[in-house]
């Protein structure tokens, strides 16, 4: 999925590997929460991702956005209607990947409208304990060994 703006550069380009999935690097614990609760936060967590990482590389001009408080820091999001229906309907299809567990890994891409090149490339990992999906008692975890 792909969104020019008026910098002369494709943002974001989003693709999808389907199975299991939300999580990322190594933690030294593991916490269960539902995945309805969890799919709201991780699709919050991409909305700011990819809004910050628009705003500090330049993608659109700084005037597109707007100061808000979220997390205890100031986060910069879009004002731009056109991206902001954009990113909408991407982070609903998201939600409903996480949901559903058919999200692996999220890429953004960062890309040269005009020769194609790719200047960044942004991945997040995902996994989904399979008893988020079907309902069942999570697994007491072990702290993680560093």
């Amino acid at each position: 999925v792909k969104h020019p703006n008026d910098r002369g550069v494709m943002a974001p380009d989003i693709e999808r590997s389907g199975g299991a999935g939300v999580g990322g690097g190594a933690t030294a614990t593991q916490n269960n929460i539902t995945l309805k609760g969890s799919t709201k936060i991780v699709t919050e967590f991409f909305s700011y991702a990819v809004n910050s990482i628009l705003y500090q590389r330049g993608i659109y001009a700084p005037e597109n956005f707007e100061r808000k408080k979220k997390y205890g820091l100031s986060m910069m999001v879009t004002t731009d209607e056109g991206l902001v229906q954009y990113l909408s309907t991407v982070l609903t299809q998201i939600s409903e990947w996480l949901t559903a567990g058919k999200l692996e890994k999220l890429v953004l891409v960062i890309a040269s409208v005009h020769t194609n090149e790719v200047l960044e490339r942004w991945a997040f990992d995902i996994e989904t304990e399979p008893e988020a999906l079907d309902g069942s008692k999570p697994k007491v975890e072990k702290p993680e060994k560093k």
